[in-house]
């Protein structure tokens, strides 16, 4: 068959038999392979689909400039269609997103500005942002907005979803994906479930993202949100694409965990695939260990291609530098936490406590610092640092509410992050930070904490 464009060639990517990685797995565990659409990722789909409702829309017109925010994949897939059609592309990126990601899309003709990660996305530097600001200033662009954009979600509706009912003839009875902007994991979802809505549906999320816990109690939790280093899925924001009623569970897999399950894909079964390819099949496994029966079906999607993390998942010094590959000097979070045997009481004040209550309580307890609480959230925190500065400046605060001085809350980080990555972390801002273990219950690690178990 001859195709008229590189476009054409978008779909109808197989299913693959996992084997090797699911022993001890009840049922079968199936891959959906994304990485043979041409620009080796899921993100093929919507953007093709994206710019042609666009197009049917008048909203694009010949000559035209798509700008977009993009952590890689989309942009490629955006690029492939722009340079069919004969529009140009800019796109921005998080600074965290791998070289060969920006190397590739300036391969085929696109722009490519970096902005920081660790910026609000509401600041004028983020790539969101950015990208906004582009749209509005150069004529003639469309801003597709792969977050909020309903032609994203229902290109998986209308192509994703089929492909895997009609492989699986309807057998499937598990579908997972990990959640950035929503899209691949909803629409086939939403899909899937008319077909069968007695389908489970499990969203692989990353810690330092807001999904999980919004999805459980409905709440927005900005303490939820810190650095990773996982790409492509996971956010800091709620994408209008991500519809948390076609999700059933929300499982959360670490950075290192989701880097090792890539490159045992692809040692154990050939499939060379990216990171988030890797945390959806540790995701998937945690989930199948517990609930698969015999008889089920469950598919894997795996969103796109190894090429784009040479230089990180399949760069062993780059594993080893970050604590991935082999066990490091120093331990993690967990198990500073599993050295206290259950017998640490996190320490906490509300908002409406007086400043006085909390300054006794730390001279009691002989701590430095505590997290603030408004019902069950963590809304600041108070040091001893920042209280006897502040008293000196006003004696007569004792009696004021500990909300009115407050500082900001202490992060949230994984229970797997190294002693290397905890420390880094602790600064003159942060004098300590928190981390949940498996029953959410959380803990407070200081530095003296890290200093401890350096020297154990």
């Amino acid at each position: 068959m001859i195709y008229n464009s590189i476009i054409e060639t978008i779909g109808n990517t197989p299913m693959v038999r996992l084997n090797k990685v699911v022993k001890g797995i009840a049922g079968t565990v199936l891959a959906k392979v994304e990485y043979f659409n041409p620009g080796n990722s899921t993100k093929d789909r919507m953007a093709l689909k994206m710019i042609e409702d666009a197009e049917k829309a008048g909203l694009l017109k010949p000559g035209g400039t798509i700008i977009e925010g993009t952590s890689g994949n989309t942009g490629m897939g955006l690029a492939l269609t722009a340079v069919a059609k004969g529009y140009k592309c800019i796109f921005t990126m998080a600074d965290k997103q791998s070289q060969e990601k920006i190397n590739i899309l300036r391969a085929v003709g696109a722009e490519v500005i970096v902005c920081p990660t660790n910026v609000e996305p509401e600041d004028p530097r983020s790539y969101y942002s950015v990208a906004r600001k582009l749209n509005k200033e150069i004529p003639n662009s469309i801003y597709p907005n792969q977050y909020d954009n309903p032609s994203n979600a229902q290109a998986h509706f209308e192509t994703t979803g089929p492909e895997i009912w009609n492989q699986t003839g309807g057998k499937i009875t598990h579908y997972v994906a990990t959640v950035g902007t929503g899209g691949s994991m909803c629409g086939t979802a939403r899909y899937l479930k008319q077909q069968k809505p007695n389908l489970v549906a499990v969203g692989i999320d990353t810690y330092g993202s807001v999904f999980k816990k919004y999805k459980e109690t409905g709440i927005f939790d900005r303490n939820e949100i810190y650095p990773y280093l996982t790409e492509g899925f996971g956010e800091d924001i709620l994408p209008k694409n991500v519809d948390f009623d076609a999700i059933d569970h929300f499982i959360k897999v670490t950075d290192k965990d989701g880097a090792i399950a890539a490159r045992r894909l692809a040692r154990e079964e050939g499939l060379f695939v990216g990171w988030s390819s890797g945390s959806a099949l540790h995701g998937a496994l945690e989930y199948a260990k517990e609930n698969l029966k015999k008889d089920d079906v469950m598919v894997i999607l795996l969103p796109d291609h190894g090429t784009r993390y040479l230089n990180k998942v399949y760069n062993d010094m780059w594993m080893k530098d970050h604590g991935f590959l082999e066990e490091r000097a120093y331990g993690t979070a967990r198990e500073i936490i599993s050295r206290r045997n259950g017998k640490d009481t996190l320490l906490t004040v509300t908002k409406n406590s007086s400043i006085g209550e909390a300054i006794r309580i730390m001279n009691k307890e002989g701590v430095d610092q505590m997290p603030v609480l408004e019902g069950d959230e963590f809304v600041g925190s108070v040091t001893t640092s920042s209280l006897i500065d502040k008293i000196i400046q006003d004696p007569t605060i004792k009696d004021k509410a500990v909300g009115e001085i407050m500082d900001k809350p202490m992060q949230v980080v994984a229970l797997d992050s190294t002693l290397d990555v905890l420390s880094s972390m602790l600064n003159k801002t942060n004098k300590a930070l928190l981390v949940r273990d498996e029953l959410e219950k959380a803990h407070i690690i200081t530095q003296h904490d890290i200093l401890k178990a350096m020297t154990m």
